[in-house]
């Protein structure tokens, strides 16, 4: 029987656009779980036939896994970060200095 190969390519985009939706106050976390939760998903498919998988696809999956769940970490401190910034500086002022900083932005 020929062995079965896990295609890590949906892990990766998932928990790439999940890193790059950080900047978004840590949003980024529902990509990278999702991501994350595939690659669970996929790898405990594996446990149960383990045979029937190639070993190199195998640690592509858990590489994939590991890169989602880093994302996920980093999303999930920015969003934390973010909560934190918005209960102790207020909406109003973090808007200000947005804007602030995007004016010297463009008059540079």
């Amino acid at each position: 029987m020929e062995q079965q190969k896990l295609n890590p390519t949906i892990v990766y985009v998932l928990a790439i656009i999940g890193l790059l939706c950080c900047c978004f106050g840590g949003f980024g976390a529902l990509l990278a779980g999702i991501a994350f939760f595939i690659a669970h998903s996929k790898l405990n498919t594996v446990k149960l036939n383990p045979e029937n998988y190639e070993p190199t696809s195998v640690n592509s999956m858990n590489t994939a896994k590991t890169v989602a769940l880093v994302i996920l970490i980093i999303n999930i401190l920015y969003l934390v970060y973010t909560i934190y910034q918005i209960s102790n500086v207020g909406w109003d002022e973090m808007m200000r200095q947005s804007k602030e900083i995007m004016e010297q932005y463009q008059n540079q």
